[in-house]
């Protein structure tokens, strides 16, 4: 069974019981109107990150990327920092797909190890999701009972943010460092690097890659401005990336079919206002939050995300406004690197990957990211998120 019939199996009777709730009962209504402008967000987003990446955006930095420095870890450093500053301006789905080949193309390029840039991509996008209101949808979901304005947004979670994603990058490099170190002594030569292919040369031509077009950088400048600007920019961010794809006429429907992946988000959004539903008709889960401390809202926040993806959780926990709304999002954002069932972003970067010829394994993402995740949510409790 390929993929895209497993997607139709899971999904379809998911947005039936949607549809059904939602006909019957008000509290179905409420829970779509909830999460109706997140994922209005994200579509709008995954169709700027298509128009950047066809106007050259992302090859453009590829290559300006491996400019700076081809040594290991200055490399792998620039990619992170690349990683964080696209998650937080067009959200990390977004970003792992259309930067995940770009960091892989870049290792290949150096000739360095991939698995760190592959991995890193990922979860170094989670770990980047505080940073900004429209860097995940968990985000807006549980803060749509206290709309602020970006700024404030900022202003009240920047510390964890950077916790979380200074955390992560360190934790990635350092095992980056070991790895390398390994990998010299079993070759026994330090300087040994991975052999170069063909398209590796035409990476590292910056030359041969042309300044990106204004389209892209201009639309994508717009929705950041939008998403900092509005409590509430899910409709007009999906206004300009509508107006961005309609503006390019090689962007056919199957590419942005593609890109946006409507029967994934329709799937996640149906079992969020199901779950949604739930959280409105039994007090289960507010009274679960109304006693715990911020890290027990962590914790619970990155369980529920493993058990039933973050998107969901994020509705069934905040359908009352959390006590400690930030501590929840610390475990909804950053909890998804213990496991690839924690977030659609881990959905993604599979394809972008396997897209990219890469093979990644769910039990080496945990390996990697449940130490990380671990140690960064502790990082950003102890800045006085709640």
């Amino acid at each position: 069974m390929d993929g895209k019939r497993v997607e139709r199996v899971l999904v379809t009777p998911a947005v039936a019981g949607a549809v059904v709730a939602f006909a019957l009962d008000e509290r179905a209504r409420d829970a779509a109107d909830q999460a109706r402008g997140p994922f209005l967000l994200v579509a709008g987003l995954l169709m700027l990150g298509l128009v950047a990446d066809r106007d050259g955006v992302f090859a453009w930095a590829s290559a300006r990327l491996l400019g700076v420095t081809d040594h290991p870890r200055r490399l792998l450093a620039v990619a992170l920092a690349l990683v964080a500053v696209v998650t937080a301006l067009l959200n990390l789905d977004t970003a792992v797909v259309f930067l995940t080949p770009v960091l892989i193309g870049a290792a290949r390029g150096a000739g360095v190890g991939v698995e760190p840039f592959l991995y890193g991509s990922v979860l170094m996008a989670n770990a980047s999701s505080l940073l900004l209101p429209g860097a995940n949808l968990t985000n807006l979901i549980v803060l749509a009972g206290e709309p602020v304005s970006g700024a404030t947004f900022v202003a009240r979670t920047l510390p964890a943010a950077l916790a979380t994603a200074v955390v992560t990058a360190l934790g990635l490099m350092a095992r980056q460092r070991r790895r390398t170190r390994e990998e010299a002594r079993r070759d026994g030569d330090p300087g040994a690097r991975a052999t170069r292919g063909p398209e590796a040369d035409a990476d590292l031509d910056r030359a041969a890659v042309p300044r990106p077009r204004a389209l892209g950088v201009v639309a994508c400048a717009v929705a950041a401005v939008l998403v900092l600007a509005l409590p509430n920019p899910g409709l007009p961010v999906l206004a300009v990336g509508v107006l961005a794809v309609l503006t390019r006429r090689d962007v056919g429907r199957a590419a942005v079919i593609e890109a946006v992946g409507p029967l994934a988000l329709l799937g996640l959004f149906s079992v969020a206002v199901l779950l949604g539903a739930l959280a409105r008709a039994w007090s289960g889960p507010a009274d679960l939050l109304a006693s715990a401390s911020p890290a027990e809202t962590t914790a619970i926040g990155a369980l529920a995300a493993i058990l039933v993806n973050n998107l969901p959780a994020a509705v069934l926990l905040s359908a009352t406004p959390p006590p400690h709304p930030r501590a929840l999002l610390l475990g909804l954002n950053v909890g998804p690197n213990l496991a690839v069932t924690g977030a659609l972003s881990s959905y993604l970067w599979f394809k972008a990957a396997h897209a990219a010829g890469e093979r990644p394994s769910a039990r080496r993402f945990s390996l990697i990211g449940a130490p990380l995740a671990v140690v960064a949510m502790a990082a950003a409790l102890l800045t006085g998120a709640h």
